[in-house]
This record gives C-alpha cells, sequence and structure tokens, in this order.
C-alpha cells in the first residue's frame, strides 16, 4: 500500500505489519484496548459506558500525549477486520451505547471492511486528533453518526512545535467542515445519548491560553450551534512534556477560568471539565 490517508501525504509504502510512513504503522490494525469507557462526555458513556476500541500508533505526535505508550511507541496486539467485527459485537453486547474508534485513521482501509462485515445497531464514535484529511473523511460517510474531534491549537505555530502538525488550523477547520457536513447538528436519544452531531475538544494547556481563546473564536466564528464544545482541563505533563518548559506543569485555576469565562460569553454548548480531572488515574490500563 502506498499510503497518503492523512494531511501529511507520505505518499510512503506500508506492508502489513509495518510502515515506512509518519505513524510507522502498518495495514493491519493494532489495538491496545476494547472495552466500556465511563470518562467521555456525558452524552457519549451514559450509564453502560461507551465502547472504546483504541488504536496504536498515530497521524500526529503530541509531546504530551497521554496514551504515548500506543500513539508513540506502537504498543498493541493486531487484529484482522473480522475479529474487529466481534469485538464491536461483544462490546454491544455488554450494553455499551456506541462503539468508540480512537485514532483510527492510518487503519481505515481495514476498518471499512470490518463495518462490512458487521454494522452495529449503535452509533459509531469517531474519535480523532482533529488532523485529518477531509477526503478521507468522506470515505465513513454512512458510516460514523457522530464525529469527536480535537480542535488543539488555535495558531499554526505550536502546532508545529507541539505535535510536529503543519497547517493545523487550515487543516483541522476543513476537516470538522466535513464532519458537519455529514452529521448535522447534535440530535439525542430520548436518555439524552448522542446519537448524530460533532463534538469539538479542546484541551486546555499550560501557558496557552492565547491560544485556547482563538479556537473558542473560530469555533464560533465558523460552526456556532452546528457542534457542541467540550472544554477539558484534564492536563497532565506526559509523554516528552517535560522537554518544554511551558508545559511542564498542571493548568492553573486562573487559566482555566480564563477559558471558560470565553466559553461562556460566546454562548457555546457543550461540556466543561472539572480541573480534578488532571489526574493520572483516569489515563487507560492498556491491554498489551
Amino acid at each position: 500500500m502506498i499510503c497518503n490517508l492523512c494531511p501529511r501525504n507520505c505518499n510512503a509504502e506500508r506492508d502489513e505489519y509495518s510502515g515506512k510512513g509518519f505513524c510507522k504503522m502498518g495495514t493491519v490494525p493494532k489495538i491496545a484496548l476494547a472495552a466500556p469507557h465511563y470518562w467521555e462526555e456525558p452524552c457519549i458513556s451514559g450509564k453502560n459506558g461507551s465502547g472504546t476500541v483504541f488504536f496504536s500508533g498515530c497521524t500526529m505526535k503530541c509531546v504530551f500525549c497521554q496514551n504515548y505508550e500506543i500513539s508513540s511507541m506502537g504498543q498493541g496486539h493486531f487484529v484482522t477486520a473480522k475479529e474487529l467485527s466481534e469485538i464491536y459485537r461483544q462490546l454491544e453486547e455488554k450494553g455499551v451505547h456506541n462503539i468508540n474508534l480512537v485514532t483510527a485513521t492510518h487503519f481505515l482501509d481495514e476498518i471499512i471492511k470490518s463495518f462490512e462485515i458487521y454494522m452495529p445497531s449503535i452509533p459509531i464514535v469517531y474519535n480523532c486528533g482533529g488532523y485529518e484529511k477531509a477526503e478521507t473523511l468522506k470515505r465513513l460517510e454512512g458510516i460514523v453518526s457522530v464525529y469527536l474531534p480535537d480542535f488543539k491549537y488555535g495558531f499554526d505555530e505550536p502546532g508545529v512545535k507541539y505535535s510536529n502538525a503543519p497547517n493545523y488550523v487550515e487543516t483541522t477547520v476543513n476537516a470538522i467542515k466535513e464532519m458537519v457536513r455529514q452529521c448535522g447538528k447534535p440530535c439525542y436519544s430520548q436518555d439524552n445519548m448522542i446519537e448524530k452531531g460533532v463534538i469539538v475538544r479542546h484541551l486546555i494547556l499550560p501557558n496557552h491560553t492565547k491560544s485556547s481563546i482563538k479556537v473558542l473564536e473560530i469555533i464560533k466564528e465558523t460552526f456556532n450551534d452546528d457542534v457542541l464544545v467540550s472544554l477539558m482541563s484534564q492536563y497532565i505533563p506526559t509523554a516528552n512534556a517535560d522537554r518544554f518548559e511551558k508545559l511542564n506543569r498542571k493548568i492553573t485555576h486562573r487559566e482555566y477560568d480564563k477559558v471558560l469565562n470565553v466559553l461562556y460569553s460566546l454562548d457555546l454548548d457543550g461540556f466543561a471539565q472539572k480541573l480534578s480531572s488532571a489526574d493520572k488515574k483516569f489515563v487507560p490500563k492498556w491491554d498489551i
């Protein structure tokens, strides 16, 4: 396979179990955990949990990634498209509210095959870093019900510095536009679980409130009430964050309140985490 699935357009050769592209992954999916997850947004986790499948590898390299053991170090085990379809079925039988694919883009061909084998009757959530190629996302139309992208930075400079992601802002905006085109405005079931729509996540970083405020302003100007916003305060220095002075601490109450007040002033609908969420106990334990 010659791969151009993500915005990097590596044009790199990938065989079944290894690759020469940015993600270093092969074409056979590699996963680190498949289990009900109870710490997503309330309308995703609900009472029974979200049926998360965490994929190894990533099209970004965020220096502060809480999942760095799987995203950068590639830990996990290989599964076929058939095995993936059985994982969906097993999670669905456990009563989860949805199937939640986490950082899956680099395995898209096999993931599409897995849904051709078995399509769950519950919503499919596509949980990603936001740095996506709109052309690739179009292949998921009719499969994904809910998109859950990050919008990490309001400026391109930190995108390059912290995630090795050039042209981050424009790329992410275009990706979210495609997600909104597919799913439309958020729709809920009778028990307030999201069935269709886009939830844009933003993680507040220490010493970067200007970037956070810019993200919220872009969302307001570009999407308004077409999306929900999930403002996240769970940042803790992990992976290589200690190499960057500005990232080597949790956010302060002052930083959190400053960004939260902008969220309210812009009248953006969505969710806001409590500062107590900044704790390693909320990071999943990988099944590797």
